[in-house]
């Protein structure tokens, strides 16, 4: 049998006892915004490659845009695509009246925001690539909700107000 000294079993108690210290005090460090799900923080830059409005009101449909942005950063099935493609669609026909701009607004998200595309702005965007059209588990909406809240903390105005 090994015997250790009183002093090298006290030296490895207080260095066993600070480890074990260090790993419960990480895991609860950030415990508010884990990433589970690999679900990355809430970004929006309004009408992707596309103006926010026009040369007079250049921010007229761009809260349209912040919240397809939301939409397509948590991602989902594709029946939800076609429906935060539909609303944006909507809500810019409401803000502009205008049936050719909205419905080319619609016809670019289509074309362009599958999430097989590796682009920033692809369906599903907030995922990491490869996630496709997949419905979020319950884990992964929590997740979404809090760095929502986390979002709307830091920008309580949203990014349509703070490019201003």
């Amino acid at each position: 049998m090994v015997s250790f000294s009183p002093r090298y079993r006290r030296l490895f108690l207080a260095t066993f006892s600070a480890l074990l210290t260090a790993l419960i005090l990480s895991s609860c460090v950030g415990a508010g915004h884990r990433q589970r799900s690999g679900l990355v923080p809430f970004t929006s830059d309004g009408c992707t490659l596309f103006p926010d409005g026009t040369f007079k009101d250049r921010d007229k449909w761009c809260d349209c845009c912040q919240t397809h942005d939301l939409a397509y950063w948590q991602g989902g099935s594709a029946a939800e695509r076609n429906q935060a493609d539909t609303d944006l669609r909507d809500c810019v026909l409401k803000r502009t009246g205008d049936r050719y701009l909205a419905e080319t607004m619609y016809l670019g998200t289509r074309a362009g925001g599958h999430p097989a595309f590796p682009t920033w702005y692809r369906w599903g965007y907030g995922w990491p690539y490869g996630r496709g059209y997949q419905s979020l588990s319950n884990g992964e909406k929590a997740d979404v909700r809090e760095w929502l809240a986390l979002y709307a903390q830091q920008h309580p105005d949203g990014f349509c107000v703070e490019k201003k």
